[in-house]
């Protein structure tokens, strides 16, 4: 059985980040991006995988979940994540990071349940993003990405924002019922 070359975050329990090895030659190169034993506490059974193409400004999130799990992984260009933990029982309950990937920083994310995520692209971007459950709209919830409470620097004053995240609500406004439990 392998170690997991998962590294968890400092700012965030549970938020992990998988340093991605490249094996390159005259021909190009080769990576193995996920791996289900690098997360073994996580049930796989329900696995979708996405593919996310957005142009250098645009900001997407923030979003949360109740039972499902994102592991991200840019395929070109790079973006900057911000997440923030939304688990009241959490012992880094508010606790907030940002971290750019992809080119210049070959990682993996893993995202649980509950930590609120989103990204900025930073140049034109492809991200691919594995879940454990398949997509249901019931679970998928926002919060303003620019919420003053929680705070998040994007590095970017004029994002692009779809309508449907520029009506996130402010975290104070959202309903402790629709939060993460």
């Amino acid at each position: 059985m392998m170690t997991s070359p998962a590294t968890p975050s400092t700012l965030i329990a549970d938020v992990q980040t998988v340093a991605i090895k490249a094996y390159s030659d005259e021909r190009g190169r080769f990576m193995e991006t996920f791996r289900r034993e690098w997360f073994p506490s996580i049930n796989w059974d329900k696995i979708q995988c996405n593919r996310s193409e957005s142009k250098q400004g645009v900001l997407r999130g923030l979003h949360y979940h109740f039972w499902q799990i994102d592991y991200w992984y840019v395929i070109s260009g790079t973006i900057r994540v911000g997440m923030v933990d939304l688990r009241p029982a959490s012992p880094t309950y508010m606790a907030t990071q940002t971290i750019e990937i992809g080119e210049q920083n070959n990682v993996g994310v893993f995202i649980p349940v509950g930590v609120a995520h989103g990204f900025v692209a930073l140049t034109d971007t492809v991200l691919t993003y594995l879940v454990n459950n398949y997509y249901s709209g019931e679970d998928e919830r926002g919060v303003a990405w620019n919420d003053p409470t929680i705070n998040l620097n994007w590095g970017i004053d004029n994002p692009i924002v779809s309508e449907r995240d520029q009506r996130n609500r402010l975290l104070k406004d959202i309903p402790a019922d629709e939060l993460p439990g």
